[in-house]
């Protein structure tokens, strides 16, 4: 079972990344801002190469807890991205305590419709659309890939063709830390809640990525979930990084912090493999 003790903090410091590390170049942020709701946090960001047209989209959302985050420290791992080829989303997502489930995955399937929306103004291909994400945000990616509701909610039962988890929390029960128990604790029926509840045939192309040495959400969570996908014929790809902690998987997306582990070129190539 997995440990979420440490799943606010794993993820904080990877904001400095945004003031202080290097952008890979040939891409940047093209929209600020953007409404999908009429909340301060139902806002999203776009980030493009230069230049771009026909993209395919990956829409991205940030961990922390499913209590703290940013897409306003997040940009750089949403431009390491688009420099890969793609129109990339990064949305903000209502946070518990304001806010509890499934609040937060109801925004994650509206921001990702509203992403679809616009995709062909700054070059991407709505049709051809992926989701994805880092800790927390990898469980909204999952929930609104796996869990048909949530895109039927927002009349886009068929828009999500690719999903890629970094270090998710997908089988957490119980909630016996403060994030989860915050988030989660008044769900009346807790299994509603977990992404492998929803493991099913017919879900499109799922990437799974965790480090050996992730003590903040378990390895364990990527390979049950892969395995129940397995098991139903889903075409699931799991991918174990030797060494690498919950904070390293996505700090690698960082031009500082590549050589670690191909994690970027991994998850992109899965990616242009399925969309294109």
């Amino acid at each position: 079972m997995p440990a979420l003790a440490g799943l606010m903090a794993g993820c904080s410091p990877l904001g400095a990344l945004n003031a202080l590390g290097p952008r890979d170049s040939g891409a940047g942020r093209v929209a600020r801002g953007l409404a999908y709701g009429s909340e301060d946090r139902q806002r999203f960001d776009l980030f493009a190469p230069a230049d771009g047209a026909d993209l395919p989209v990956v829409v991205f959302f940030y961990g922390g807890g499913w209590d703290s985050g940013s897409r306003d420290v997040y940009g750089w791992a949403a431009q390491a991205l688009a420099a890969r080829g793609f129109l990339v989303a990064l949305p903000d997502y209502r946070l518990s305590p304001d806010v509890h489930f499934p609040a937060f995955i109801e925004d994650a399937a509206l921001a990702t419709a509203a992403a679809a929306d616009v995709a062909a103004r700054h070059g991407g291909d709505p049709a051809r659309l992926a989701v994805s994400g880092h800790s927390a945000g990898a469980h909204l990616a999952m929930m609104i890939t796996l869990d048909p509701r949530y895109m039927a909610g927002v009349e886009r039962p068929d828009l999500i063709r690719a999903a890629a988890g970094l270090a998710g929390p997908y089988d957490f029960l119980p909630f016996d830390v403060a994030a989860s128990r915050n988030a989660f604790g008044r769900t009346p029926d807790p299994t509603l809640t977990q992404p492998v509840t929803f493991a099913r045939a017919d879900a499109p192309p799922v990437w799974l990525a965790h480090g050996t040495e992730d003590s903040t959400v378990h390895a364990e969570d990527s390979e049950i979930l892969h395995a129940r996908l397995s098991e139903l014929g889903a075409p699931s790809t799991l991918r174990l990084y030797e060494g690498l902690n919950h904070a390293d998987l996505i700090a690698t997306f960082s031009p500082l912090f590549r050589r670690k582990a191909p994690v970027l070129d991994d998850m992109a190539a899965f990616l242009s493999g399925v969309l294109t």
